[in-house]
């Protein structure tokens, strides 16, 4: 795991005891090795976990303080052993001030102490009455234990060992104000924030604590590892319930349970170079640098050499599709809307009369006639001003016959069959092809047939001609060029096979009739097929493009964790391998990411004169947009590292 960048973090909620530090050091230690045994690289404690959150008036008293800094330093002490980075929190005084901190701690050694910016003085919060804030802090190193620290809220942590990898702390309040140092941490490079807090439970406030950490992580692209304080602290007033979150980039990884006594801790483990990815694709994402000036300390890297431990994170073998059914109906209506209204807006722009498409009976093609259907209903137009076109060529089956006829009718859009066969004997005869070699030539004909078919009747009737291919198509290059590649608008080009047929699903729950769901459903359940070689002697479907090019599920996650995450292809295995188990066995997986990258390399011609197509989602492939690349750029690097797999 440790060859594709991930670090194992963690958020712990120990068992304490208000003002017994010597209690707490104990229970802080058990975890810090209990951790270590779990290979965690980044332990976050809560917010002055040392001596208790609420100690109120004892924060004053300087016996409470000298036992915090002892048990600093038997907390040091005991990760004299650990590569583990371990933040803890204590009130430090400083010149007459008392400040809320949190040590950083290393193999024995405090690496530097962060101060809390901002200080809450507000409904049951009262921090002022015993802290200062960081802006108040006169010194930038501070005496302890015998060592000189660097201390102050301007310091990040670098790995030493990889120029890529910082982090920062802030602390509580720091997260809940409108520009928190995590934003300006992140922006100065931190991929990594940690959270040591101490955030008391009220009704409703744990759901937006849960939306806080995950929107902080998504604006900071950035792991944000959340501690917070459990039911040991005082019950005065408040109750704590030890809340500790973990989030990447707006996903949240991990959660703990709430109102517990006993320590707890959560791991996870966050994808670093995902995250570098990410942000080196948006550009501006260091625009400015955090607007300060930061202190650069140095860490030894905390991954354990020659470590076998497995992923702890869910790799979802589907990672266009939402798991969650409630969050993939809105995906899918949101989709729809998205193809409608560009199709809406084109059809405007135009005053075309008609919206002409081909129809086979398949997924891709069926989604098209939807959204063409629906285009024209909003823009207050009759169905049939959708002219759909089902042309039976070699390959064509009874069934996706049928379905198509079936499906036009029942939408009440304008239907015409156009027979290629004729036209396509002709034409094998004028470019001299033997009608019985069933070879690329025999296929490409009838698509580019097809395509001159719908072509010359959207020119005969003033309309123009809607594309049915989709991303993954586009992705693996599967697509005749010039053929079923071309058209005048794309409505399907930013939607992987994968998704589409949930879409198809969406519509035929939410927005069909009966007679139209049951064709939906039938579609649904047909094998994917260009259908250009004829069918079997019973009628069957003989050419299945997932017994050619591989299961598109497999492709599609290729397809998403290349361009959206940046993966090579070794990781693109790890992930795959984790993600699909014992589904299949490592020696396909390999051959079939052969494929995916050998095809995506080769195919890029056909997508660098894409029609145009709406973008739908975060992986596109439009050159005008997400994904520009020459067309004779070579797949030497990508292959030779699959090679050596």
């Amino acid at each position: 795991m440790q060859n594709h960048g991930f670090a194992r973090v963690a958020a712990a909620s120990p068992e304490l005891k208000v003002a017994d530090c010597v209690f707490n050091s104990g229970q802080i230690i058990e975890v810090i090795n209990n951790a270590a045994a779990q290979e965690v690289e980044y332990l976050v404690l809560p917010e002055l976990c040392i001596t208790g959150y609420t100690c109120a008036d004892l924060f004053l008293q300087p016996r409470l303080l000298d036992a915090a800094t002892e048990a600093l330093l038997r907390i040091t002490a005991a990760t004299a052993e650990h590569k583990m980075i371990v933040i803890a929190g204590l009130p430090i005084s400083i010149k007459s001030r008392l400040f809320n901190c949190a040590a950083v701690i290393q193999q024995g050694q405090i690496l530097g102490i962060v101060v809390k910016t901002c200080i809450p003085g507000y409904s049951e919060f009262y921090e002022p009455r015993w802290f200062a804030g960081a802006e108040e802090l006169e010194v930038s190193e501070l005496r302890i234990g015998g060592a000189v620290v660097p201390i102050g809220n301007d310091l990040i942590f670098a790995c030493e060992s990889n120029g890529n990898v910082s982090f920062g702390v802030e602390i509580c309040e720091d997260l809940w104000v409108p520009v928190p140092p995590s934003s300006l941490l992140a922006q100065a490079g931190a991929t990594l924030l940690f959270n040591p807090s101490a955030s008391n439970e009220l009704v409703g406030k744990a759901d937006y604590r849960r939306q806080l950490v995950g929107s902080q992580s998504a604006s900071c692209v950035a792991g944000y590892v959340y501690a917070g304080c459990n039911t040991g602290e005082s019950t005065t007033d408040v109750v704590f319930g030890g809340h500790s979150l973990i989030a990447e980039n707006g996903q949240l990884l991990a959660e703990s349970e709430r109102f517990t006594h006993e320590s707890r801790m959560i791991t996870a483990d966050i994808d670093l170079p995902r995250l570098q990815y990410s942000r080196t694709v948006m550009g501006t994402f260091r625009a400015g640098k955090g607007g300060r000036n930061y202190r650069e300390l140095l860490y030894v890297s905390p991954v354990r050499e020659n470590s076998q431990r497995e992923l702890k994170r869910t790799v979802g073998v589907n990672p266009f599709v939402p798991g969650n059914p409630l969050q993939r109906d809105e995906r899918c209506q949101e989709i729809l809307s998205i193809q409608t209204s560009g199709l809406m807006k084109r059809i405007r722009h135009i005053g075309t009369k008609q919206a002409v498409i081909g129809i086979s009976g398949g997924l891709d093609s069926t989604l098209a006639l939807l959204v063409a259907v629906r285009a024209m209903e909003l823009l207050g137009r009759p169905a049939s001003d959708v002219l759909a076109v089902t042309m039976p060529g070699f390959g064509t089956t009874n069934r996706t016959y049928d379905n198509a006829v079936g499906l036009i009718k029942a939408l009440g859009a304008s239907l015409q069959v156009v027979d290629i066969k004729a036209a396509c004997l002709q034409h094998f005869e004028d470019i001299g092809h033997d009608k019985d070699v069933h070879d690329l030539t025999y296929e490409n004909v009838q698509a580019r047939e097809r395509t001159q078919i719908l072509m010359d009747l959207a020119n005969k009737n003033g309309g123009i001609v809607i594309g049915t291919g989709d991303l993954s198509e586009l992705a693996l290059g599967w697509c005749t060029y010039n053929g079923d590649h071309m058209s005048m608008y794309s409505v399907n080009s930013g939607i992987p096979k994968t998704l589409i047929q949930y879409v198809v699903a969406w519509y035929a729950d939410h927005e069909a009739d009966e007679t139209v769901g049951k064709f939906l459903y039938s579609i649904i359940e047909t094998g994917i097929s260009p259908e250009l070689l004829p069918p079997s002697a019973t009628g069957e479907i003989v050419q299945l493009t997932e017994n050619i090019l591989g299961p598109y599920i497999v492709h599609d996650f290729f397809l998403y964790y290349m361009l959206r995450t940046g993966a090579s292809p070794g990781k693109m295995l790890y992930l795959a391998q984790h993600a699909f188990g014992e589904a299949y066995p490592k020696e396909q997986l390999v051959a079939w990411l052969k494929v995916f990258i050998t095809r995506f390399f080769t195919q890029q011609f056909k997508r660098s004169c894409l029609p145009d197509g709406p973008k739908v989602g975060t992986v596109s492939l439009s050159p005008r947009g997400d994904w520009r690349m020459p067309s004779d750029a070579s797949a030497a690097l990508w292959l030779q590292e699959i090679e050596e797999l």
